[in-house]
């Protein structure tokens, strides 16, 4: 599992190098200012949720039930949280309305708020 989680977060680095830069140099006149802002949030919190997998991948003294159901959190958080902030960032270029499906944002983050909070939770409980 633990090579699973490190992998997973360095695909989620990869892919926000590669969003960041596309925001940065291809949407920057495509989308207004406001948009390209929050685009740059999805980014952040990709990244940052990147190496919080890359390292859950190394800490040893955890359960690997406590480490898996973190791992998924935080997985589903940043799909649901970032790749629905990149979709409502880029609406104005298409046909279909991705406000619809704004409620996913807030509901992503509450899986990020639990993923971080259940490691600290076994993090207290496992480490001396």
């Amino acid at each position: 599992m633990n090579k699973t989680i490190f992998l997973t977060g360095i695909l989620f680095g990869l892919t926000g190098i590669l969003l960041g830069a596309f925001g940065a140099h291809g949407l920057e006149k495509l989308i207004a200012a406001k948009a390209l802002q929050t685009y740059e949030t999805g980014v952040k919190y990709q990244m940052y949720h990147a190496l919080f997998l890359m390292i859950l991948a190394g800490i040893k003294p955890m359960k690997p039930e406590s480490k898996k159901l973190v791992f998924y959190l935080i997985l589903f958080g940043i799909l649901l949280f970032s790749f629905s902030i990149y979709l409502l960032a880029l609406n104005e270029l298409t046909d279909f309305d991705f406000r619809a499906i704004a409620f996913l944002t807030p509901l992503g983050g509450i899986m990020l708020i639990l993923g971080w909070g259940i490691l600290g939770y076994r993090s207290f409980k496992y480490f001396d």
